[in-house]
C-alpha cells in the first residue's frame, strides 16, 4: 500500500493532479471501520481530533485539497489520505492525528475520493467569448 503524505502533495499543483494523488477505489465499510460508527463519532467528537482539524483547516486555509480558490463553503471533511483501520482507533494509533496524513475536503470531493467518481468533483464554469453560439457545451 503507497503511503499519501500532504509533503508530497503540495508538490502537485492542480486540484486534479491532486485528487488523483489521492484517489481510491473503495466500497463503505470495507478495510475500515465503517460499520463500527461508534468509533468513529467517538474520535470525531474527542477533543485531541478537534484541535487537530482546526490546525488542518487553518493550514490549508479552508481550501479543497488545500489549493486556494477551491474554497469549501458548506462542512470542511478532514480527509485520512490513508485509510485508517479499526484497530488504529481502538488502540489510539498517533497516525490518526499525522497532520502529514491529513488534508482538508469537502463532502463531494470526499465522496469522489473515496469512490472514484470523478463526476462528483466541481466543476468550474465553462469560459465563454465572443462568437461562442452553443452555451451547453
Amino acid at each position: 500500500m503507497t503511503i499519501r503524505t500532504y509533503s508530497e502533495l503540495r508538490k502537485l499543483y492542480s486540484f486534479e493532479d491532486r485528487y488523483n494523488y489521492l484517489r481510491l477505489i473503495g466500497n463503505v465499510g470495507k478495510e475500515t471501520f465503517g460499520f463500527d460508527r461508534y468509533l468513529n463519532q467517538m474520535l470525531y467528537r474527542s477533543k485531541r481530533w478537534l484541535e487537530v482539524r482546526n490546525e488542518i483547516i487553518i493550514r490549508d486555509e479552508a481550501c479543497d485539497l488545500g489549493i486556494p480558490g477551491y474554497d469549501i463553503v458548506d462542512k470542511i471533511i478532514i480527509h485520512h489520505m490513508n485509510p485508517l483501520t479499526k484497530d488504529d482507533i481502538e488502540e489510539g494509533n498517533d497516525v490518526i492525528f499525522e497532520k502529514n496524513f491529513l488534508i482538508c475536503t469537502s463532502h463531494r470531493t470526499h465522496m469522489a475520493i473515496h469512490y472514484g467518481d470523478e463526476s462528483l468533483l466541481f466543476k468550474p464554469p465553462t469560459n465563454r467569448y465572443s462568437g461562442d453560439t452553443i452555451p451547453w457545451r
